[in-house]
């Protein structure tokens, strides 16, 4: 199978239930808002030497492709017979558990920081903010576009990205620059 099916070459492309939309639709770019994020949480995992974070940004990575599965498939044909594309109420508690769990490590928050710090930790502060976009990207799309549990996850998940930032970088000895 090669890689380049050319059937893009016009500019458009297609969901999963096989309708063909310019490659420019809210949908796309939502889904391609959570690929950027994916590739950034990947980017972040190669700078990254921490036994604790890196298996929660790979099991993340794996989330975000079952939601941009979801927001692939208008028609809900995947919903009911793939699994690996669920996510639930029980994905979003295991996040806030995460974001408690690196909390408890922090320092309390009293100002805004700056994002910078490790090249680990600068790099989740820019997978905070794509995150953001692609919430923005899914809430354009209107509430009946895809299941609550999704944008749930993606708002949590923001959170969770900073405090990981904050983590890591604390892990690695680097202060935080209030603003």
């Amino acid at each position: 199978m090669k890689i380049y099916t050319r059937t893009g070459d016009s500019g458009d492309t297609a969901l999963f239930d096989g309708t063909r939309v310019p490659k420019s639709d809210a949908r796309v770019a939502a889904y391609g808002d959570l690929d950027e994020l994916n590739a950034w949480l990947g980017l972040v995992i190669a700078s990254l030497n921490d036994d604790d974070v890196a298996p929660k940004l790979r099991q993340i990575q794996r989330d975000l492709f079952a939601i941009g599965s979801r927001l692939a498939d208008p028609s809900h044909r995947i919903a009911g017979r793939v699994t690996k594309a669920v996510i639930s109420a029980d994905d979003i508690a295991r996040l806030e558990g995460w974001i408690d769990g690196l909390d408890a490590e922090l320092a309390t928050l009293r100002r805004f920081i700056l994002a910078g710090g490790s090249p680990a930790g600068a790099a989740l502060h820019v997978a905070r903010t794509v995150c953001r976009r692609a919430e923005r990207s899914m809430v354009a799309l209107g509430e009946q576009a895809f299941e609550s549990e999704l944008l749930r996850y993606v708002n949590r998940l923001s959170d969770l990205l900073f405090t990981m930032a904050r983590a890591v970088n604390q892990r690695a000895g680097m202060p935080e620059v209030e603003w």
